[in-house]
């Protein structure tokens, strides 16, 4: 996590799934104040499950305090989406910071293949993100503009603006030499 990169902070504080390996009465307010006990499972943000998945307790025992599995907007039925077609899954509905979500948990995580997908699919959509950032008058005529945003994570959106702003700054800069 970048230290004061406000995008860093939002993406380290959506949920990832725990699965607690020891009994661990002190962080009972993470569970409603109810006791932790072997093999509770707790959504945590991930910043904490990092941490936790990473630690060991002090004595014999050489297990971490929970073992990190994978959040659903990455598990199978999502990849399988993606691998169909990146263009028509809503990112924005499975994490609001889809890409810095994946990223975070593949440091973790050795897998190629997501790597790759995830890659491909960044490729893919950034395409009709940047056509669509190009010409959105027909986009908000055509009525899926809305549609459009709406799946979109945030970095995604981000790279839209960007290339909406650059665009037009590009008319301009085309309309004030054309008059010189």
């Amino acid at each position: 996590m970048a230290y004061y990169n406000p995008e860093s902070i939002l993406t380290d504080a959506q949920k990832a799934p725990c699965t607690f390996e020891l009994a661990v009465p002190g962080l009972a307010p993470l569970n409603n104040g109810s006791a932790i006990e072997h093999g509770t499972k707790l959504d945590l943000p991930l910043w904490m499950a990092e941490m936790l998945a990473v630690s060991k307790p002090a004595g014999p025992s050489s297990t971490s305090l929970v073992s990190l599995d994978m959040p659903p907007a990455l598990g199978p039925r999502v990849l399988n989406a993606l691998s169909a077609d990146p263009k028509s899954v809503e990112l924005r509905a499975q994490a609001q910071w889809f890409y810095g979500l994946g990223e975070r948990m593949l440091d973790l995580f050795e897998e190629e293949k997501t790597v790759e997908l995830l890659i491909d699919t960044f490729k893919q959509r950034a395409l009709e993100i940047a056509d669509k950032s190009q010409n959105t008058r027909s986009t908000q005529q055509g009525g899926d503009s809305g549609d459009f945003m709406g799946g979109l994570d945030e970095m995604e959106r981000q790279l839209f603006r960007a290339a909406h702003d650059g665009s037009n700054a590009v008319k301009k800069w085309f309309e004030s030499s054309s008059r010189s």
